[in-house]
């Protein structure tokens, strides 16, 4: 008899232990969402999605506000699909983390107001204004001779991507060493040397020309990095140094957007 009452108990304890389990697999299944983002599909759980009160994806889960489905039974938010990998990462995180060279600050910012998220929204702004004084800053490109300091140019711009840009046209022209053009090299990111200058009657000669068969003085260089900033919407803030009477005979030229 007491054999049979400890077998019942048994049995008892199992079907319990089951059925508790059962019941915390139901209860996990039904924690995780489904979300199809403008056709990108998303699962995670309901308790990253209700993080923010009275944030949009709050308001769907709690039923506050309504929302279509797709054909398989999932959540549609018509929205950028791509970008949300970075809203669901900050409810998941709690601080906004981007990838590094992130150019979409704008768009974010946006579906971040769609979404409700304040502090999100908040900090993308945040992070827009400090990228944009960052490119305001004046850099500089400084091409001289390695042997002789005065014959060279100093371009100051508020854009690093102008300087990069005339940069590599010179880096590229210098490599191909047409009509011997000098040995080139970097001493920094920002300034270029070359070992002597080609000498001319007419002065140094540099290629700058985008299709490497111009030979030009140094400044033909200086007139060819003005025509290439006012082309691309910049305009000459000052010359440093006019004291020769022209702007071509300047030491530096100096550009703003």
């Amino acid at each position: 008899m007491e054999r049979n009452t400890n077998r019942r108990e048994k049995e008892c304890e199992e079907k319990h232990s089951n059925s508790e389990g059962s019941e915390q697999d139901k209860d996990y299944k039904t924690s995780l969402i489904t979300l199809n983002v403008g056709g990108y599909l998303y699962i995670t759980q309901k308790q990253t999605l209700t993080k923010y009160p009275d944030s949009f994806l709050e308001g769907i889960i709690n039923g506050k506000i309504m929302c279509p489905f797709d054909a398989d039974g999932h959540y549609f938010i018509d929205r950028d699909g791509l970008l949300f990998r970075h809203i669901l990462n900050f409810l998941r995180n709690g601080e906004l983390l981007l990838p590094e060279g992130f150019r979409e600050n704008q768009l974010l910012a946006q579906e971040a107001d769609f979404f409700q998220l304040k502090v999100l929204s908040d900090a993308v702004k945040s992070r827009w204004e400090k990228e944009q004084l960052a490119s305001r800053e004046t850099t500089f490109l400084e091409i001289t001779d390695s042997h002789d300091r005065s014959q060279g140019l100093r371009i100051f711009c508020n854009a690093p991507d102008f300087i990069a840009k005339i940069k590599s046209r010179i880096v590229l022209v210098s490599k191909s060493r047409l009509d011997g053009f000098p040995e080139e090299f970097s001493v920094s990111s920002n300034i270029l040397q070359f070992k002597y200058f080609i000498k001319s009657e007419n002065g140094t000669r540099l290629v700058l020309k985008e299709d490497n068969t111009f030979v030009c003085t140094l400044e033909t260089l200086k007139f060819e990095a003005i025509m290439t900033a006012l082309k691309c919407g910049f305009r000459l803030l000052t010359s440093l140094d006019c004291s020769k009477g022209s702007i071509v005979h300047s030491d530096a030229l100096h550009f703003i957007k």
